[in-house]
C-alpha cells in the first residue's frame, strides 16, 4: 500500500511540475505597430488590426516558455485607405494569397532584470526566417475583474527584402528596414 501511495504522489509531482499555464493575447489592451523610413527624410507609421497570440509558461514567469502570434496581413493600417491596399497587393504583402505572417518561439534566454532574448522563426509571405528579438517582461498582475494578466513588449528591425517585400528594392522611396514595436498584454487562461 505505501509503494501504491508513492507512486501516486510522484506521478502527481511530476504531473504539477510539468502543468503548462496558457495566456493568450487580449487584443484591447494589445499592438502590432511599424515605422519605416519614406524617401529617406521621414517616416511612415502602421498598425495591423487583427492578430492572435499565445504564451504557454510553466509558472509566473517567461523561464521556458514558448511563444506562438499570428497577424493578419489583410488588417494593416496606416490611415490612409490607398497606401493601405497598396500594402495588401502582391508588392509588399499580398495578403490575398499570404493571409497571415506567424512567429513560433524556438528559445527563450535570460537576460538581466526582466529582459530576455527569445529566438523563433518569422515567416512573412513564403520566407521563414530564424529571428532573434529582446523582450521586456512587464511581470503579472490582476486586472479589475480579478483575472491574472501578463504584459510583455518587444521592439525588432526587420529587412523586407530578407521576405520577398521587393518593391523599391533600392529602398530610396521605401526603406528596405522596418521597424517593428510589440506591445503584449495577455490573459491567463
Amino acid at each position: 500500500m505505501k509503494k501504491i501511495f508513492l507512486t501516486f504522489v510522484f506521478a502527481l509531482l511530476s504531473v504539477v511540475g510539468f502543468a503548462q499555464t496558457a495566456w493568450a493575447v487580449d487584443p484591447m489592451h494589445s499592438s502590432v505597430n511599424f515605422n519605416i523610413k519614406h524617401m529617406g527624410i521621414s517616416f511612415v507609421q502602421g498598425r495591423f488590426d487583427k492578430f492572435e497570440g499565445k504564451v504557454s509558461t510553466p509558472g509566473a514567469s517567461l523561464d521556458n516558455a514558448t511563444f506562438s502570434f499570428g497577424v493578419q496581413t489583410s488588417s494593416v493600417n496606416t490611415g490612409v485607405e490607398m497606401r493601405d491596399k497598396h500594402l495588401k497587393s502582391a508588392d509588399f504583402f499580398d495578403a490575398e494569397k499570404f493571409p497571415a505572417m506567424t512567429f513560433e518561439s524556438t528559445s527563450l534566454t535570460k537576460e538581466k532584470n526582466n529582459t530576455y532574448t527569445l529566438k523563433g522563426k518569422l515567416t512573412i509571405k513564403d520566407v521563414t526566417k530564424e529571428i532573434s528579438v529582446p523582450v521586456t517582461y512587464g511581470g503579472i498582475t490582476k486586472n479589475q475583474q480579478g483575472k491574472e494578466i501578463m504584459g510583455f513588449q518587444t521592439t525588432f528591425k526587420v529587412n523586407r527584402l530578407d521576405y520577398n517585400i521587393k518593391y523599391d528594392p533600392t529602398g530610396a522611396g521605401v526603406a528596405k528596414d522596418v521597424d517593428v514595436n510589440l506591445y503584449f498584454e495577455l490573459i491567463k487562461q
